[in-house]
């Protein structure tokens, strides 16, 4: 019976094996493209528009709809699970594990096959109508990297200093070169393109990122990226010393993108471009040469850039001159040697070959000269002592023309203020408060841009020495304080005083100021012939008084907001803060122009009042010029009014009718 049972299961089992086989053959020959085709064909796209004629020239055009869309059981079908390309293409699948910092089946962000190959018609990418085409692939990537919305939730643009990466690849010398391929005959199909220098071993499908050591673009692995096409220069960038720092494991030595940028790549001839004869000292070697973090780690002399700039090759190169020798030009654009280097072209043995390149027969003494420190700052040789020498004379020589002028402009001016007689223009309290105001103000004005302008010789003689700009910071404020005060005096001058208050209504804009701007213009241009005559104020004093009570306000409100700025942080908005540094900068440019140009004009300038109105010192001004500006104002009579017209001591001197 045992016996029996088991014939029994070994004949049956075959049959029963064949009859599923056919049973499953038979279902997946139940559909076949024409099926497919009487749904998707002529659809208006829903459900897909795909026909046969879709898949004609594709890499795909001998297979079934089957082949890659399996599973379907019945017909309309349901929604189509996803397309599996790895279960042709297991090789592929293999390596596209990663693309960025995203991780295949981790990461719903990263791009699927069908993203960059297409779905149906796919090209192979020797095909220049293929996405993957080295010519294609800048918009195929740009889909998803010129796309913020998805940049800003993958991290990157936070991250990249230019969120604009294939646009700016365009733009640069591989782009441009590529993109002619794909239009003319004069473009280079074998420029890199994006896989080239993304992929990683060889690879255009695993794209690891920078930080990756296996990634192309790793710090330690440009130069080798870049040598893939630039051979000979990635080898003299090896055996150069920032190659030899870079393969050592220094991070801040420069590596090729450090030079020429990652994407926005531009040829040396491009003025533009960082590399540039006229750029590349301040542009290029600065960014280094001049740290002093990175000098002092590497033993390296500081200054050298900041003097190749002052010199005459510097001056001639930013001047446009292409011919006149760079940074490049002595020391090499990739085989950068040190000087003890025998190899060097800096090197004391090499110097009359690398300055020979242009100074043709030139001596080794004149070679051997120092080229990174000016003849003047040496403290032996003749044009040391020579600038010893001069700037003795121009201090001397100089002085004695201001020392001069000085006392020529005091006599002429103690002259006005001799003039008999004089109308009393400002009383002592007002004379009190245009000085606090005209004190503190310049103190303002050269404390506050001695910040925003600390380079500037002025800035560091006043202040570059120990402490010195907390000094200015000090007397900054107490400069601000005490124009505020100033304000406040004159706030309760003009409320309690009836001069005061007189003061504010003859301050107040009329009518005729308007007009007598316009004659006053045309006066100027020849096309009136008499100057207006004005009140007690111009319109010229009134625009200023005006200009400085609003000055005044934003002046104060700001510079406070400044100084107590932890204090009020967090009551106001978050953008207050920049609004009250940008309104302070630029409202202090406005009131010190308006005060150079205009005011100074009015008082000091100006041939009719020239060497100055000294109403400002004695708080009188002589009555002829007086009355020439303010012919229509009322002067009060030498004696017996309300106002004390005659001052005590000074038998000559009119006072002002208010």
């Amino acid at each position: 019976m045992f016996r029996h049972r088991r014939l029994s299961l070994g004949r049956w089992l075959p049959l029963l094996l064949s009859l599923l086989l056919a049973a499953g053959v038979a279902r997946s020959q139940d559909f076949t493209a024409a099926d497919c085709a009487d749904c998707h064909t002529d659809s208006g796209g829903d459900p897909a528009e795909v026909t046969p004629d879709t898949l004609v020239g594709s890499v795909h055009e001998d297979l079934d709809c089957t082949d890659c869309h399996s599973g379907i059981t019945e017909l309309p079908h349901d929604e189509l699970p996803p397309v599996n390309c790895g279960d042709c293409h297991d090789d592929v699948a293999a390596e596209y594990v990663q693309h960025g910092r995203g991780h295949v089946g981790e990461d719903p962000l990263i791009p699927t096959c069908q993203d960059c190959h297409g779905t149906h018609h796919i090209l192979p990418p020797d095909d220049p109508h293929s996405s993957v085409n080295p010519v294609n692939l800048p918009n195929t990537c740009g889909r998803c990297h010129e796309d913020s919305t998805l940049m800003a939730k993958t991290g990157l643009i936070a991250v990249k200093r230019h969120p604009h990466l294939v646009e700016a690849y365009r733009a640069g010398v591989h782009g441009r070169a590529l993109g002619r391929a794909a239009t003319s005959t004069s473009g280079l199909r074998h420029a890199p393109g994006c896989n080239d220098c993304h992929g990683a071993e060889g690879s255009g499908h695993l794209i690891l990122p920078p930080m990756d050591p296996r990634s192309s673009i790793n710090y330690f692995n440009i130069a080798t990226t870049c040598g893939q096409c630039h051979k000979d220069i990635a080898d003299q960038y090896n055996l150069g010393i920032h190659g030899r720092l870079v393969a050592q494991g220094e991070v801040d030595a420069p590596t090729c993108i450090t030079c020429h940028r990652e994407h926005a790549i531009l040829p040396p001839g491009d003025p533009r471009s960082p590399v540039s004869p006229s750029r590349v000292a301040a542009a290029t070697c600065a960014p280094c040469h001049d740290s002093a973090i990175i000098n002092e780690q590497y033993s390296v002399p500081t200054g050298h850039t900041r003097s190749y700039i002052d010199s005459y090759h510097g001056l001639k190169s930013v001047e446009g001159d292409k011919r006149v020798a760079n940074c490049a030009s002595c020391h090499g654009a990739h085989l950068v040697l040190p000087p003890d280097d025998p190899a060097s072209s800096v090197n004391p043995k090499n110097l009359t070959r690398t300055c020979g390149q242009c100074h043709q027969g030139i001596t080794e003494e004149v070679a051997s000269q120092p080229i990174h420190s000016l003849a003047t700052d040496r403290p032996a040789g003749a044009a040391f002592v020579l600038k010893r020498i001069y700037v003795a004379l121009i201090v001397l020589v100089i002085g004695g023309m201001f020392f001069h002028c000085l006392i020529d402009w005091l006599r002429h001016f103690r002259h006005v203020l001799r003039q008999k007689p004089q109308v009393r223009r400002m009383t002592p309290n007002e004379v009190g408060q245009h000085l606090l105001l005209a004190v503190s103000f310049s103190v303002l004005v050269i404390t506050g841009f001695a910040l925003r302008f600390h380079d500037a010789w002025w800035a560091r003689l006043l202040f570059a020495y120990d402490g010195g700009f907390h000094i200015r910071g000090l007397v900054h404020r107490i400069a601000g304080s005490l124009m505020t005060l100033g304000a406040f005096w004159h706030l309760f001058y003009v409320m309690a005083t009836a001069r005061g208050r007189a003061f504010v209504r003859d301050m107040l804009p009329r009518p005729e100021d308007a007009t007598q701007a316009f004659q006053r213009m045309g006066f100027n241009l020849g096309l009136v012939d008499k100057p207006p005559v004005f009140r007690r104020f111009s319109y010229v004093e009134k625009a200023e008084y005006w200009a400085l009570i609003w000055g005044t306000v934003v002046m104060v409100v700001t510079g406070a907001s400044l100084w107590f700025d932890n204090q009020i942080a967090g009551f106001v908005p978050w953008w207050y803060m920049d609004v009250v540094h940008v309104v302070h900068y630029y409202e202090a440019w406005l009131a010190f122009l308006a005060i150079l140009v205009w005011h100074m004009y009015g008082v000091i300038f100006n041939p009719e009042v020239y060497p100055g109105n000294p109403a400002w010192v004695s708080g009188k001004m002589p009555k002829h010029m007086y009355e020439e500006e303010h012919g229509l104002a009322e002067i009060a009579p030498p004696a017996g009014e309300e106002h004390g017209a005659r001052l005590a001591g000074d038998q000559d001197v009119w006072d002002e009718k208010i």
